[in-house]
């Protein structure tokens, strides 16, 4: 038992490594193992990358099987490690070098103000004050070269993780895979808490989709609560546009994949669109042929607030290119509770409101220049909304306008639209991964982000 107790940990900690890993997701949910996000710094290091086994029990009869898939998991992540060693080692040659030459010029400046009483000693007093203001560059130099050591103690790690389960493959006894169930299961929220040690970041790429399942109408909307407590895992699942007030509840991601066991609510009134979102226990949505926004909460059972998005068309008068009442558009970033949509005083553009989620004022709204019927669909990150080009074939991300500078760019991020027709495209800032609905297919997306690490 102290070597499996060996084995268990170095794997945990394995998995707990805040590094850009090679992306070794599943391409059907079959498989057992979910992709959540990644994200990059300026340099490219640090990227956190979120991959777990799903929320199932270990069968006795399939543990050759699953033995075997995590030893191939774990031979990727030792490349993966090798490949960010390397690159590590560079920069912390650089680091060290640059810290050299700080510290140089830190005594040169002391020499020359100590020896001198002129104009010269006052021009170097200068310099040396626009020098101090690299001073806080040598903690974070300090903490590169601890990062360094770590990454050579993952390698090892990697190393004996590998050893321990070819050795296990050929025992075969003793594991207690009810034990590794459920530390699988609380490493879950161990890894959301490391992507939150990110900050908010740009948008550089979009993962090919991961297929969850495959169910509904052509169009319709599910979701996860960003602010659910840890372990709460639920899938939220709204099928169809227009004319239904049914939303299913299911228990977990799995449950979601591979059973029919759900609760079903029903709302006071059917909804308008496929813009719902689900936040802190309580789900917003576009009340059918009106531009008012519902919020009701999932405990009670009751409308806890409600309140009218003032000129904002609704009833298909501003909806996004594929129709479907999508006039209005709940999203949930980084940031809170957004709404998208148009109104005759903008032109029939996008316009922008970050929303009270308590009280469903508008807390402050930009006024943007894209057309809202031109837009494909559309999300947030970071206080940025990203716009796609349309919904069906060839898809990409190509406009962004942040709120934060109150400007717009034009980008080129492509979108694989598997199944070519898009309704439904949220981003969760707890799984850092975009939700989709692609023409009966319930699909998520991994994403990439431009980071600075805190």
């Amino acid at each position: 038992m102290e070597s499996e107790e060996n084995l268990l940990n170095a794997y945990l900690l394995l998995l707990l490594i805040g590094s850009h890993f090679t992306l070794v997701g599943p391409s059907t949910p079959e498989e057992g193992w979910q992709v959540y996000s990644s994200a990059q710094d300026s340099e490219g290091r640090c990227v956190c990358t979120v991959v777990a086994p799903q929320q199932t029990v270990c069968s006795r009869d399939a543990r050759t099987k699953q033995l075997r898939q995590l030893l191939e998991k774990v031979q990727n992540m030792s490349q993966s490690i090798e490949v960010l060693d390397q690159r590590t080692q560079r920069d912390l040659q650089f680091v060290e070098k640059m810290e050299v030459q700080l510290k140089g010029l830190e005594n040169k400046f002391k020499q020359v103000e100590d020896g001198h009483e002129t104009n010269i000693a006052r021009q170097y007093r200068s310099i040396k004050a626009k020098m101090e203001e690299l001073r806080p560059l040598i903690p974070v130099l300090e903490a590169y070269k601890a990062d360094a050591l770590l990454v050579r103690q993952f390698k090892e790690e990697a190393a004996n993780v590998t050893e321990l389960l070819g050795m296990l493959q050929e025992q075969m006894g003793g594991l207690d895979y009810q034990e590794l169930h459920s530390r699988v299961m609380s490493l879950e929220d161990r890894l959301r808490a490391c992507m939150q040690r990110l900050a908010c970041g740009k948008l550089t790429g979009i993962s090919e989709p991961i297929t969850i399942k495959t169910s509904g109408s052509r169009f319709g909307s599910w979701m996860t609560d960003p602010l659910a407590p840890a372990g709460d895992n639920r899938v939220w699942y709204m099928d169809g546009y227009h004319n239904n007030r049914f939303v299913r509840e299911y228990q977990s991601m799995y449950d979601f994949m591979m059973t029919d066991n759900f609760t079903s609510h029903r709302l006071p009134h059917p909804w308008s669109g496929t813009g719902q979102v689900v936040y802190n226990g309580s789900i917003y949505f576009n009340k059918f042929q009106s531009h008012t926004i519902i919020k009701f909460d999932f405990g009670t059972s009751l409308i806890s607030r409600s309140r009218q998005l003032d000129f904002a068309g609704y009833n298909n008068m501003y909806h996004y290119s594929w129709g479907g009442h999508s006039d209005i558009d709940l999203m949930v970033d980084e940031g809170g509770l957004w709404a998208v949509y148009a109104t005759n005083q903008n032109a029939g553009n996008i316009v922008l409101s970050q929303l009270n989620p308590n009280t469903l004022q508008i807390i402050r709204s930009w006024m943007t220049n894209h057309p809202k019927r031109s837009a494909g669909e559309a999300f947030m990150i970071c206080g940025t909304l990203y716009v796609t080009n349309g919904y069906s074939g060839g898809t990409k991300v190509y406009y962004a306008y942040s709120t934060n500078s109150s400007t717009y760019e034009y980008i080129d991020i492509p979108l694989t639209n598997k199944y070519s027709h898009l309704s439904m495209l949220d981003y969760n800032p707890r799984d850092r991964a975009l939700y989709a609905w692609n023409n009966g297919h319930q699909v998520l997306y991994n994403v990439t982000l431009y980071h600075i690490i805190q």
